[in-house]
């Protein structure tokens, strides 16, 4: 069957995120790095997501790749197009959420879309506009401090509308008493009154299943991954799709394991202090390679006598105090490249030495080790936690080996997580 659904991501492991969404719900799907120079669905694919590295490049150039994805998308005979991005809403008011909506609202000639990034699950709802991560608004949580894209409003109306020209409006959650056709006819009603954006509340899954319904007919749908709960279904109804058995099925990888930790929110952090109790761990200092430390080099050379079946790991990771003191002498940008160029050099030196079996922390982190493996495409296997499951990459050549990898976005996974993972990688594809 030919691909129905084409998603744009705008970081790799929120594509991955997505993915794993719309494998549980049945739904063939794979994962693509960056736009592919060739116009050609994926075989057998029902699904396909496009993971860029858009979300805190310049919004000029974030709408360009997403523009060019779109049109890759729709060549692959994508039916409705998804744009996805984080669960907290990560962005600034200049964008890059507002932006790319907008440019692919004009590019589809369509005037409205949805905007949903609940995911109850994982704790994220959204209540009157406003978004909650756990029992506290988006402004109390973690990303208050987040060192990219600081989260300080919890009001998505607000926010949105600082980043776009269109009306932004609200679907309150009264309205999903009403199921789908409530959820449809608020939609309508805020089109008609000139509305070109809608932030949709939802505080469980049975919301996100009632407004994929609802929006079944919009060309564009934007949100998080839980917003995809509701598609494979509406597709499944009018006969587009399979029944979905086997989509989740990976072949078996062997080999050395390994942990490339970037990422710096709470979540990592409690999940790297409990590999610290459990494997050996290799601290990167991005300032020794500010200062031309040949940090990989030294990385590597540490791993050789200890890698094995059993993981080890390599960490930036860090706790706010220490991650704003690096910026403050690196600056944002030169520190998050520093630390992406050691981690994808550390990537290289470590599948030559026979590493199959990575997860990868943090999406900027999963970004920069992707493209130095040279992986284009992924399959999508089965959950380890909410969020994040095991994938393998889809071979570009007869000597490029099949790598199993889980990219973790960084506020995702329990704190036992690194070490669970490769548990789950064996029941998965044993």
């Amino acid at each position: 069957m030919p691909v129905v659904l084409g998603a744009i991501a705008d970081d790799f492991t929120g594509a991955t995120d997505l993915c794993n969404t719309l494998v549980r719900r049945g739904m063939k799907t794979v994962q693509l790095i960056d736009v592919p120079a060739a116009a050609a669905p994926a075989a057998d694919a029902e699904a396909v997501v496009i993971a860029l590295k858009s979300r805190t490049i310049a919004a000029s150039e974030a709408v360009a790749m997403s523009l060019a994805a779109l049109d890759w998308l729709k060549d692959a005979g994508a039916r409705q197009i998804l744009f996805k991005y984080c669960s907290t809403f990560d962005s600034t008011d200049a964008g890059n959420i507002g932006p790319v909506a907008d440019a692919l609202l004009a590019a589809l000639g369509s005037d409205f879309t949805l905007y949903c990034p609940a995911f109850p699950a994982l704790g994220r709802t959204i209540f009157k506009g406003y978004l909650f991560v756990g029992d506290v608004l988006l402004s109390e949580s973690g990303m208050k401090d987040h060192p990219l894209t600081p989260m300080r409003d919890p009001s998505l109306v607000r926010v949105l509308q600082r980043q776009t020209k269109g009306k932004v409006g609200l679907v309150q959650h009264a309205a999903m008493a009403q199921g789908p056709a409530g959820i449809a006819a608020a939609f309508a009603q805020l089109r008609a009154a000139g509305y070109r954006h809608a932030i949709v509340d939802a505080v469980a899954d049975a919301d996100l299943d009632a407004i994929g319904e609802a929006a079944a007919d919009l060309p564009l749908i934007t949100g998080g991954s839980g917003i995809a709960l509701g598609l494979p279904a509406n597709f499944r109804r009018a006969g587009l799709i399979g029944d979905g058995g086997g989509a989740d099925r990976l072949p078996k990888i062997g080999g050395k394991a390994a942990v490339l930790s970037g990422s710096c929110s709470q979540a990592t952090l409690a999940q790297l202090a409990h590999m610290r109790e459990r494997a050996p761990v290799f601290a990167i200092d991005p300032l020794a390679a500010a200062a031309g430390a040949d940090v990989a080099g030294q990385a590597l050379a540490w791993a050789a006598d200890r890698l094995g079946t059993a993981p080890i790991c390599f960490a930036a990771t860090a706790p706010p105090d220490q991650v704003a003191a690096v910026q403050q002498k690196l600056g944002r940008e030169r520190g998050g490249a520093l630390i992406e160029g050691v981690m994808a050099e550390i990537a290289r030196g470590l599948v030559s030495v026979g590493v199959r079996r990575l997860v990868i922390a943090g999406g900027e982190t999963a970004g920069a080790v992707v493209q130095a493996l040279g992986v284009t495409g992924l399959r999508i296997g089965r959950q380890i936690d909410p969020g994040v499951p095991w994938t393998v990459s889809l071979p570009t050549s007869a000597d490029q080996p099949p790598l199993a990898l889980a990219l973790k976005s960084g506020n995702f996974g329990a704190p036992d997580f690194f070490t669970r993972a490769f548990a789950a990688l064996e029941e998965a594809t044993a």
